[in-house]
């Protein structure tokens, strides 16, 4: 069989497995015209489902700022930050996101993904260990293992299991790392953060966290944490990823995390915009609040926990249940993407709701209606156990 066509069976034999399991994935178009509104397949829906917390995406104030970026700097930055790609506009964003996380220094990295890849492995070697919350971010797991440090994983949120891996294994390793997210972005619940750093402190160990989810709309209380990671993807509406730290640390990134040596700066208007959605979070903290006040709304109309972030699970067990209420909620003009295995461990499929700040209230309780009425009868009764 030439090499092509054993390729090309290959490749259909794995996407056929993944169909049988409801878990093959597709693009589909998605012309967003307005801050919540899709267009898919021609059905305009208001989304449930993007990261864009605070619509900064679409915001007039934010575009003007990345347009006059791009026409003072130009579309892209031309190389790496360590050769002639580090643009003015680089220094005033580190700055201000310092400043917002109470440290000395910060970097930028082309995005939150290529953050994570860089920082653990200059950061953790082989005669490392490092502790790692069981729902971490694919991207902390990936930069985890390109580290070649020892791994262990910790039972979700257990500051209990965590303390018994280093009581067992710190001393035997030179420098320890616990790493977690803030906002777990499938489960939207917040890291014990203060403890752990407590913790991390009793065992001589670093915390690293990953503020990709909270950044803008949760508040956080980690100024004493000494690796604050995150993105600028989110609720910022721009693109990107930051570390938080102090100034030799910074330094060390510049020097060592391979994803911010041989990768192109950002270009200038990605970083204008980042700069202006900053400026107008701190402008308008009641704006920024809204997220979280409407998915504690939802919360609270359907007898859920209430919602520590804007996002909220409803598990609904196998992955063909998830695809089905998902289905049901586009039917009826809504768009929540149905998260399925491998993002999510197999029998923990999902509707994940994301709520915005200008999601009309009418709306949420129009979805929160179709909820009980439409999708709660489609949960396994195990599943229910878990929402």
């Amino acid at each position: 069989m030439p090499a092509i066509a054993s390729l090309n069976a290959f490749a259909s034999a794995k996407l056929a497995a993944l169909e049988a399991q409801s878990l093959r994935r597709q693009l589909t178009e998605s012309r967003r015209d307005e801050a919540m509104w899709i267009t898919r397949n021609g059905k305009r829906l208001l989304s449930f489902s993007c990261n864009d917390y605070l619509n900064l995406t679409q915001h007039p104030e934010i575009i003007a700022a990345s347009v006059a970026a791009t026409q003072r700097w130009g579309v892209g930055s031309g190389g790496s930050r360590l050769v002639t790609g580090n643009h003015v506009l680089f220094d005033a964003l580190e700055t201000k996101l310092a400043a917002l996380k109470g440290t000395q220094a910060a970097t930028v990295f082309g995005s939150g993904y290529l953050a994570n890849v860089g920082i653990i492995p200059a950061l953790a070697g082989k005669s490392d260990l490092l502790l790692v919350d069981e729902l971490a971010h694919a991207c902390i797991w990936a930069g985890a293992t390109l580290s070649g440090a020892r791994v262990l994983r910790f039972a979700h949120n257990s500051l209990t299991h965590a303390a018994e891996l280093l009581a067992a294994h710190r001393l035997e390793h030179q420098h320890a790392l616990i790493i977690t997210d803030h906002v777990f972005s499938m489960d939207g619940d917040l890291a014990p953060v203060a403890a752990l750093q407590n913790l991390a402190t009793q065992h001589d160990a670093w915390l690293m966290t990953d503020d990709a989810h909270g950044l803008g709309v949760v508040k956080s209380s980690s100024h004493d944490v000494p690796l604050q990671m995150g993105t600028l993807s989110k609720a910022i509406g721009a693109y990107g990823g930051y570390l938080c730290a102090s100034r030799p640390v910074i330094d060390l990134i510049r020097n060592r995390a391979r994803s911010f040596v041989y990768s192109t700066g950002l270009p200038p208007g990605t970083i204008g915009a980042a700069i202006a959605s900053l400026d107008l979070i701190a402008r308008e903290p009641d704006y920024a609040a809204r997220p979280l006040a409407l998915a504690r709304r939802f919360t609270s109309a359907l007898g859920l926990p209430e919602a520590q972030s804007p996002i909220v699970p409803l598990i609904l067990g196998p992955a063909a249940a998830a695809l089905a209420a998902s289905q049901k909620l586009a039917d009826a003009g809504f768009l929540v993407a149905a998260i399925r295995p491998p993002t999510v461990a197999p029998g923990t499929s999902r509707l994940r709701f994301t709520f915005t700040a200008q999601h009309p209230v009418a709306e949420v309780d129009r979805l929160t209606a179709l909820i009980r009425t439409q999708i709660r009868p489609l949960i396994t009764l195990d599943a229910a156990t878990r929402t």
